[in-house]
């Protein structure tokens, strides 16, 4: 059996590893014996290799052919914006790309995509590969994505890379009467780098289409001076915290037990705590956190605008 000292350095695909002998038998065992992972459809790395917009753009190259440009949530995901659904992630889609007019498209399983118009600005080079700049992936996946993803997508590149209201308006006039783009208008004003999560930008998004008014993501709330806690959507002279428990960072033992001791201790100092999961974004959960919510700001003076 070959040693796990034998795996590639860098990404690489079957073919790559079969040549030089390993049978495929081993490459299933290297996954299941988790030393290998699977980076993308038929690309895998080494487990301990890292997880970086360049290694990203390293195994997307063994893909795509050399005229093509990676776009949507496969760009986003180079970036480091991660935009998929966590059941994707199972099966890892095909690489998003697009060709430029004239070019035949792209007939790979592992990569999906159409052609597209591109200005020679909305395109950069990572490593090996040319993919959308994050502006303009940024932009497409506003206009394609469903109305909660689009706006974490808008936040997860604010927050990443810096981008504006600016840097998203300046652009929109490209995007007329292009599909999607009265979604794009609308979320733009609403887009804020401060979410860490695109459940808090769920959260966020649920409470301001109810005509509820904006919280302000990631505050720090400060006892006799001190910063102590930081909640994720809060209404501060309202004493009204919208908490998002993600399954990520709330899983644990100690985590569920750290953030009980945290609400408890802002109940006891007079404020309002509404706690939003992942499962609380469909029918009457939904409508339950958010009657709740408004009940509270409506308790302590605030209504709806």
């Amino acid at each position: 059996m070959m040693l796990a000292t034998q795996i590639p350095d860098g990404p690489f695909t079957w073919s790559m590893i079969r040549d030089s002998g390993v049978a495929r038998e081993q490459l299933t065992a290297w996954v299941t014996n988790r030393q290998v992972r699977r980076i993308l459809q038929g690309v895998y790395v080494r487990s301990d290799a890292p997880d970086d917009p360049r290694a990203r753009a390293r195994a997307a190259a063994l893909v795509m052919r050399p005229f093509a440009v990676v776009c949507d949530r496969s760009a986003a995901w180079i970036h480091g914006v991660d935009t998929f659904e966590f059941r994707e992630l199972e099966i890892l889609p095909p690489l998003e790309t697009w060709v430029l007019r004239n070019h035949s498209r792209i007939r790979r399983r592992a990569c999906a995509g159409g052609q597209r118009d591109l200005a020679g600005g909305d395109i950069m080079t990572i490593g090996e590969i040319r993919l959308t700049t994050p502006l303009r992936t940024a932009l497409d996946l506003a206009c394609r994505l469903s109305r909660r993803e689009a706006l974490a997508a808008l936040d997860g590149f604010r927050r990443v890379h810096g981008l504006t209201h600016k840097d998203f308006e300046r652009e929109l006039p490209r995007y007329r009467r292009r599909r999607g783009v009265v979604q794009l208008r609308q979320l733009i004003p609403l887009a804020d780098g401060r979410s860490e999560s695109p459940g808090e930008s769920w959260t966020r998004l649920c409470i301001v289409d109810d005509g509820l008014p904006c919280p302000t993501p990631q505050y720090w709330l400060v006892h006799r001076g001190v910063p102590i806690f930081r909640l994720d959507l809060a209404y501060p002279a309202c004493r009204v915290a919208i908490e998002y428990d993600g399954s990520e960072f709330h899983d644990s033992v100690d985590q569920r037990e750290h953030d009980a001791k945290r609400r408890e201790w802002l109940r006891r100092h007079g404020w309002t705590v509404i706690v939003v999961r992942k499962d609380s974004f469909t029918g009457d959960v939904l409508a339950a956190w958010l009657i709740e919510l408004r009940r509270a700001l409506s308790a302590r003076g605030r209504v709806a605008r």
